[in-house]
């Protein structure tokens, strides 16, 4: 007699959750390959004036997108976002330096145009790694809180949470980043300065834009007919599958 299975379980698919995940990536991207070559000066009025990189205006938003994920689709789904961003990331990274380390066609254009993709692309190994593992160590920390949170809220007081774990995972990205790419080459004062300022500017980035937050979350829930709790979620960072 033949043993009964139980049929395999049907993953019930999203309307828009492979547009959010292309819009994360994208962002992602642009933080590194845009943002990443040029530091701006802000005036605040606490602080004075502040240098930081233009991948600020970047960064932020990833996490927004990371608190939607959670929020909605839960955990599991937010850690894949996270590794198809840290692999885009990776290929990025790859690709750039092999592109930077071509011989250029000869030429005053290609000699000009071959400096500035140095100077904008051609970061060193320890900021494209520290950013990197910023990044994904920062993000699913970010998501666990959040998720974490949401079970022990019962679901409420969406604002509170968001600020928590934008505070947490930015936290742990600020750190990581500015000790693994600039340890031991600033002073460590002025790693801790600038990681602090940079921790801020980030979490204050992202409180501005939990309004718009609460809108796109609101329309997915019902749009989806989706409403996730973790309960049951295996919270390894490392799994990849929903």
């Amino acid at each position: 007699m033949k043993s009964m299975s139980k049929p395999p379980a049907i993953q019930k698919s999203y309307k828009y959750y492979d547009f959010l995940l292309v819009g994360f990536v994208t962002v992602l991207l642009c933080s590194n390959l845009i943002g990443a070559g040029k530091a701006a000066l802000v005036d605040l009025p606490i602080l004075g004036p502040v240098v930081f990189g233009a991948g600020i205006l970047f960064f932020p938003i990833s996490y927004a997108f990371g608190d939607i994920f959670t929020e909605v689709y839960g955990y599991a789904f937010d850690r894949r976002a996270v590794w198809c961003g840290f692999g885009a990331l990776l290929f990025a990274a790859f690709m750039s330096l092999i592109v930077i380390h071509l011989q250029p066609a000869p030429g005053d254009y290609n000699a000009h145009l071959q400096e500035g993709l140095e100077s904008v692309f051609g970061n060193t190994w320890r900021i494209v790694f520290g950013s990197i593992i910023a990044f994904w160590c920062g993000s699913l920390v970010n998501s666990f809180v959040l998720a974490k949170l949401k079970i022990l809220s019962s679901g409420q007081y969406l604002w509170l949470r968001l600020i928590t774990s934008t505070a947490a995972g930015e936290l742990v990205d600020s750190s990581l980043f500015y000790f693994l790419a600039f340890y031991g080459i600033w002073p460590s004062s002025q790693v801790i300065e600038v990681a602090f300022a940079q921790y801020l500017l980030k979490t204050a980035w992202e409180v501005l834009a939990i309004p718009l937050t609460y809108r796109i979350v609101s329309f997915l829930k019902r749009a989806e007919s989706v409403d996730y709790y973790d309960h049951r979620t295996n919270f390894n960072p490392f799994k990849i599958k929903v």
